[in-house]
């Protein structure tokens, strides 16, 4: 039977299948185009460096001491608590903590390569998940910053440290380059644009859930949404580079001898 399979050329069908799945996949696009992705990511990783320096600087030197609208945004933030909105950042929290947001991003990420015809995408977004996790325990031992007074927390004493904040880099990550992965592919700008409007909110809301619930500073959730501006613009320029092409072009980058240039 087997003999037959491979004489008639056939072959295993579930070869083939696994095979196309982990093809990278590619798209065609106008050279104007791809040169704007480049470019939004380069600006994305040095907006987010930048962004990310300025604020490790002002918390190194406020020492153990909140930084500058840190204090004032958390006592604001402890003025309006109320027993129905302390349920819903609660929620919001447990949603975006490292129970749930794992369990999440798990199921998205085999369904969604179960689905498409190329795990490229799904494994992209795996990939910049694991490096916001270990990009951000690699900071939190080094900085080592404390967080809020215990008794201002609302569900539970937390004594790990609290600079970059976890919670909000997930959120970002997630939210930020799920949105590029499934926008990317469409020809509708602004279907594009209410996609990051709607992820924008969505990390607005982890940052506020966990600066309401008393467990972060300001400044922790700022260092989240820089470092979750890098890995955004590094995987822009990777799925670019592994994925767009101009017409006549190979996957080596260089075009084909039919759609070269004449003399």
């Amino acid at each position: 039977m087997a003999e037959q399979a491979g004489k008639t050329g056939k072959g295993p069908q579930w070869w083939r299948i696994f095979h196309d799945k982990f093809v990278v996949e590619e798209r065609y696009m106008e050279p104007g185009g791809r040169r704007n992705l480049y470019r939004w990511a380069v600006i994305l990783i040095g907006v987010g460096a930048l962004l990310f320096a300025a604020t490790l600087v002002a918390v190194l030197q406020s020492g153990t001491a909140p930084w500058g609208p840190d204090e004032p945004l958390r006592d604001w933030l402890v003025g309006t608590r109320s027993e129905t909105l302390t349920g819903i950042m609660i929620f919001l929290a447990v949603i975006f903590g490292p129970v749930a947001l794992p369990i999440i991003v798990l199921v998205v990420t085999v369904a969604w390569g179960f689905a498409a015809k190329h795990a490229w995408r799904p494994m992209l977004l795996a990939a910049a998940m694991l490096s916001g996790v270990v990009i951000s325990q690699i900071i939190l031992q080094i900085v080592r910053r404390s967080r809020p007074p215990v008794e201002l927390m609302l569900f539970g004493a937390d004594h790990t440290f609290s600079f970059p904040s976890g919670h909000v880099l997930g959120a970002c990550d997630f939210l930020l380059v799920g949105t590029f992965l499934i926008f990317s592919r469409r020809q509708n700008p602004r279907s594009a644009v209410l996609g990051f409007v709607g992820a924008g909110v969505g990390i607005v809301l982890a940052a506020v859930s966990r600066l309401y619930l008393g467990y972060h500073w300001l400044s922790d959730a700022l260092a989240s949404l820089s470092l979750a501006l890098v890995i955004l613009g590094a995987v822009i320029a990777v799925d670019t580079w592994r994925t767009a092409r101009i017409p006549g072009e190979r996957i080596t980058g260089e075009l084909s001898t039919a759609d070269s240039p004449r003399d």
